[in-house]
């Protein structure tokens, strides 16, 4: 079965095709019965599963990278088929359409993909409306620190957040700031993305002193709020190891709570001639 529709799904593009599938997901998930018999195949209740990190209630260690999910539209029906946290975003302050189609690309040789998204996003306000309405549907506990001593275990949401694509670097603590505010409600830890390839000029954001603006900032908002969220940094996976001791150096320096390992690679290295992939750059 899974052969057939592969072959099917293969004959459209990649970003289409993706947009289908959650389409068809979400009528599965409309009705209790669907929903039901979804959340048995797919959900993982075993409480060996049960994880406790940066005093999250995890219900199991696995979870969704921001990229899907974009602007939190399938959140129960990720929830169902029993993700252990979902990673929205990358948000930004203003609704943008990203990079020119298509901008996805499959490597079938290779079993890979290469995307050039670009931050396609409907802007920070509609995402925390989406996320304030999922917030409201689900215990009062959620999206709120709990006791690690009585802890509730559930699916946990994270904001991916980044700055629009026309704002200059010098300005761009402020995209952080505008959507680290609209969504403090409604997640539970911060992803600082500055490690996109698909953004001109947005890596150059990874440099120390750039890094420093941003997230020492972005604690001194987080340190102001009743509830503080945790705030981890997205890095590339293209850093020279002196970038790394850098970003390193600076993570303890001002006692970031922890790294996301890695964003998109902009090396073809190891891909196969077979693929394409030479005639995907430029």
């Amino acid at each position: 079965m899974y052969t057939l529709l592969r072959t099917i799904l293969f004959k459209f593009s990649p970003e289409a095709v993706h947009h289908f599938s959650m389409k068809a997901l979400k009528i599965s998930c409309s009705t209790w019965l669907g929903k039901k018999i979804l959340s048995s195949l797919f959900t993982y209740k075993n409480p060996k599963l049960h994880t406790l990190f940066l005093g999250l209630p995890f219900r199991n260690p696995v979870g969704l990278a921001a990229g899907f999910d974009k602007n939190a539209e399938y959140l129960r029906e990720l929830e169902c088929l029993g993700f252990g946290f979902v990673e929205t975003g990358t948000v930004t302050p203003k609704a943008q359409p990203g990079n020119d189609k298509p901008r996805v690309f499959r490597l079938p040789a290779d079993k890979a993909l290469i995307n050039r998204m670009g931050f396609n996003n409907e802007g920070v306000d509609v995402v925390a409306e989406r996320l304030r309405k999922w917030k409201t549907s689900r215990e009062s506990g959620v999206g709120s620190q709990e006791s690690t001593a009585n802890p509730t275990y559930r699916m946990i949401i994270g904001g991916n957040i980044g700055k629009n694509k026309v704002t200059p670097n010098e300005e761009a603590w402020k995209d952080y700031e505008i959507c680290f505010n609209a969504l403090h409600d409604y997640v539970d830890y911060f992803v600082v993305n500055v490690s996109s390839p698909n953004t001109p000029g947005l890596r150059e954001l990874q440099e120390k002193e750039s890094l420093r603006k941003i997230l020492v900032h972005l604690q001194t908002l987080n340190s102001e709020k009743a509830i503080q969220r945790p705030i981890l940094l997205k890095i590339a996976p293209d850093l020279t190891n002196e970038q790394l001791d850098d970003v390193a150096a600076l993570a303890l320096e001002i006692k970031l709570d922890g790294l996301v390992a890695t964003n998109t690679t902009i090396s073809r290295e190891g891909l196969s001639q077979e693929s394409g992939v030479g005639r995907l750059e430029g």
